[in-house]
């Protein structure tokens, strides 16, 4: 069951890449319910995502801090 929620947080967290703000929203919410693995999982492919949308670093400051 947990993948299924690491699955679907990665698939919404890339529908509204588009939008900084949308994507700060649902990483914050993606902390509150994945599992500390799941996290560090999480935050390598956001580091790729960064990569291509370089809008989107600031959230992850923002969540790093």
């Amino acid at each position: 069951m947990p993948r299924l929620i690491f699955s679907y947080t990665k698939s919404v967290l890339e529908r509204v890449s588009f939008d900084s703000k949308l994507f700060c929203k649902e990483l914050e919410k993606a902390f509150k319910v994945l599992l500390p693995f799941e996290i560090e999982e999480l935050m390598v492919w956001v580091s790729q995502i960064v990569k291509e949308k370089p809008e989107l670093r600031q959230c992850v400051i923002s969540i790093n801090s």
